[in-house]
């Protein structure tokens, strides 16, 4: 049982005497019962912001034993943000808790606001964290905590079934979601349900400015990583240190040693997560020619040609074929093909094909690999159909 004060609204106006001699009775008993403020009923460690990240994953709650009575008296209610006071005027009055029946994250995702059912059929009440003894909220939240850290889908549906006001993105001590607990332990089923609920896919911890997608980059989860971003989740949010998931996933793929069969598996997960979000991040096109280059090392770059008449654009080496990059170091010029106009079989058993230029006056022999599939397949479809109807004359 939990007794804390109705907002001073709800109080009748009209009471008897008799009625102002119990109550104050009652009063001066409880602020003599009167707790300190319960410590945080969830404690995490060690921190998620600290990089490089673990393998494994740091998801124990401890919750504070429960209390079989907590007094909290209080003057008001209504402005949650003035510290609370002991009071002894008459007219304050004490409510019963019967349970809580919804939460909310405070603005900020600071804190924690829950929706408070009365014993006495007063009007519910959003009262603060602060002000709700700690065993009441651990018993409405353990569930909660516990499932995101198990990442047990059964638990979070029979919970998200429930017809009450429960956010989905309540947040702990640190401003970290259930959704960033399950895509850190790389649980899918999880994270879709999470999603579908409504879960805020790009929330940022308060720690480190952590999202899902961070968490699930850093502990190596490629799968969620995919999920994420096919459910909306935006690859480009950066944490306090100014890095995007994709920069994190980098970052630790740099640092995690080759060759070590240890860590290969790590290294092709690694390699899975920096794919997909570099598929999310940049927009991938057909490049039809590598003009020119600039830079060394992790700074080379290429300006390319699009096959879609886009603009030329420089781009990262990484993100060009390499074949096209082998092509441009060897020197070699592209030229627009416009037919195939006949075929042959060459020296080493390999096609070549007779190439009309737009800009050559006379065809020229080339190798299959130099030849574009899909003039290949109009050149073959109509030899077939010439064939077909040579044998039907």
């Amino acid at each position: 049982m939990s007794v804390i004060p109705y907002p001073l609204t709800n109080t009748p106006n009209l009471i008897s005497d008799s009625e102002r001699r119990r109550r104050r009775r009652r009063r001066l008993m409880m602020e003599g019962l009167l707790l300190t403020k319960p410590p945080s009923h969830l404690n995490l460690s060690p921190h998620l912001n600290k990089l490089p990240f673990s393998p494994g994953f740091p998801s124990h709650y401890h919750f504070r034993p429960k209390h079989t009575h907590s007094f909290l008296p209080l003057s008001s209610l209504h402005n949650q943000q003035q510290t609370p006071k002991q009071t002894t005027t008459e007219d304050e009055s004490y409510g019963e808790v019967k349970r809580i029946i919804g939460s909310r994250a405070l603005n900020g995702a600071t804190g924690m606001e829950y929706l408070i059912e009365w014993k006495d059929g007063h009007t519910p009440s959003w009262v603060s964290s602060d002000f709700i003894a700690g065993d009441v909220v651990a018993e409405y939240e353990s569930p909660w905590w516990t499932a995101a850290k198990k990442a047990d889908e059964a638990a979070f549906k029979r919970l998200l079934e429930v017809a009450d006001e429960r956010d989905v993105d309540a947040v702990d001590s640190d401003g970290r979601t259930a959704l960033l607990f399950v895509s850190g332990l790389g649980s899918e089923p999880c994270v879709r349900l999470l999603a579908e609920a409504g879960a805020n896919l790009d929330h940022r911890e308060n720690r480190g400015g952590l999202t899902a997608l961070h968490m699930a980059a850093g502990y190596v989860k490629p799968g969620v990583a995919k999920l994420l971003v096919d459910e909306g989740a935006d690859p480009e949010i950066e944490d306090s240190r100014g890095q995007t998931p994709l920069d994190l996933a980098r970052e630790i793929l740099k640092v995690t040693p080759k060759g070590n069969p240890m860590q290969f598996g790590r290294r092709i997960g690694l390699e899975g997560v920096v794919r997909v979000l570099e598929g999310a991040v940049f927009e991938y096109a057909e490049v039809e020619e590598v003009i020119e280059k600039r830079g060394k090392g992790e700074n080379l770059e290429y300006l390319v040609r699009w096959k879609d008449g886009g603009g030329n654009e420089w781009v990262k080496a990484r993100f060009v074929a390499e074949d096209l990059v082998r092509d441009y170091e060897a020197g070699l010029e592209y030229a627009v093909a416009e037919a195939v106009v006949d075929s042959r079989r060459g020296d080493e058993g390999k096609m070549e094909y007779l190439v009309k230029w737009a800009d050559l006056d006379e065809p020229t022999w080339e190798p299959e690999d130099n030849v574009d599939d899909e003039l290949i397949k109009e050149f073959q479809l109509s030899s077939n159909n010439q064939a077909q109807n040579v044998s039907n004359a």
